[in-house]
């Protein structure tokens, strides 16, 4: 199966490279610790979405595909929510 990763799914990613050299510019700087874990949390937050975006087309795909081979697809449900907690 080839994987279909989008370019928003790469926009998202590349913003979230420039916010994690953000965060580095900000303790380079000597900035507070509350404006860094600020920016920090935004990191997170943002990953958290595109890790949500990536399961969820992922899923969608697989499903699609187990569906036309007329096979059981709970398994893969199961999968996808088991790594979205396991991201927590």
């Amino acid at each position: 199966m080839e994987y279909n990763y989008t370019e928003d799914m790469k926009k998202r990613l590349r913003r979230i490279e420039g916010q994690v050299r953000g965060v580095l510019r900000l303790m380079e700087e000597g900035k507070t610790c509350k404006e860094v874990v600020s920016q920090l949390s935004a990191v997170r937050n943002a990953s958290d979405k595109a890790l949500a975006q990536i399961v969820a087309v992922n899923l969608q795909q697989c499903l699609l595909e187990e569906q036309a081979a007329g096979r059981d697809t709970s398994k893969l449900v199961q999968e996808a929510v088991e790594l979205l907690v396991k991201s927590r």
